[in-house]
């Protein structure tokens, strides 16, 4: 993971017989998000106020405010993972979407709820689509029990995206792209944005991933490279293997 600051930070002493999650998020936001050029003040505040480890299973949950890529591992053999993305990741992401309290937006891939719930007291409201029963349960139980009323929670194929509540002002894919963009383009309104992690196709070693921000201006899609990064790529959104001589 690409470090920004110059300096490294002096740890914190949380205060005894505080609120101990209070303390850890003010400690994610300060040394990590801060430190990687995040600094829209709205979207500080949101992590300040989302409790991460309420949206992790209770085995994760000690390590709710990791800077590392956590696992999340389905339950049964069929199920697909999911890799949530580190906070100062999704924060950047997050950041250059410039999200208004206006947008209608997808959060692709929401695996166990974070992205959804930061954007729902962003956003106008949030469209959550899961691929994978399991997680879309889990997010619809995590949403309800913060009282999140702006969120919906849909269950189907990530890369169809979900037309029958298009067009969307910002779509959000949490975890890496390679490809099958073009149905999730055409549900983006005018003037709305797309933000990935893409993988160019001449990179098979998967180590020079680029956060993009795509928009659509004139029916056009234009992009621009944020930041850098390596994660693991969604297999809805995997190119399609071909066969050479």
């Amino acid at each position: 993971m690409p470090a920004t600051s110059l300096a490294e930070p002096v740890s914190p002493i949380a205060p005894a017989g505080g609120d101990q999650s209070a303390f850890l998020r003010q400690t994610m936001v300060d040394c990590q998000v801060r430190t990687f050029d995040v600094t829209d003040q709205r979207l500080l505040e949101r992590m300040l106020e989302v409790p991460r480890e309420s949206f992790l299973p209770a085995s994760l949950a000690p390590v709710a405010y990791s800077d590392k890529v956590l696992r999340l591992a389905p339950t049964h053999p069929a199920g697909a993972e999911r890799h949530l993305l580190p906070p100062l990741i999704l924060a950047r992401l997050i950041q250059g979407a410039q999200v208004t309290p206006n947008d209608h937006v997808l959060d692709i891939a929401s695996g166990s709820g974070y992205s959804t719930a930061l954007l729902a007291g962003l956003a106008h409201d949030v469209v959550a689509l899961e691929s994978e029963p399991e997680w879309a349960a889990f997010t619809r139980n995590a949403i309800a029990a913060h009282g999140l009323q702006t969120v919906s929670v849909v269950e189907g194929p990530l890369a169809e995206g979900v037309p029958a509540q298009a067009p969307f002002d910002l779509i959000l894919i949490n975890g890496a792209v390679e490809a099958q963009l073009e149905t999730l383009f055409a549900q983006l309104q005018e003037g709305g944005r797309l933000l990935a992690l893409t993988y160019e196709e001449n990179d098979p070693t998967k180590r020079a991933g680029k956060a993009v921000r795509f928009e659509k201006i004139g029916g056009e899609i234009s992009q621009r490279t944020l930041f850098d990064f390596s994660l693991p790529v969604l297999e809805a959104f995997a190119r399609a293997e071909q066969f050479k001589f």
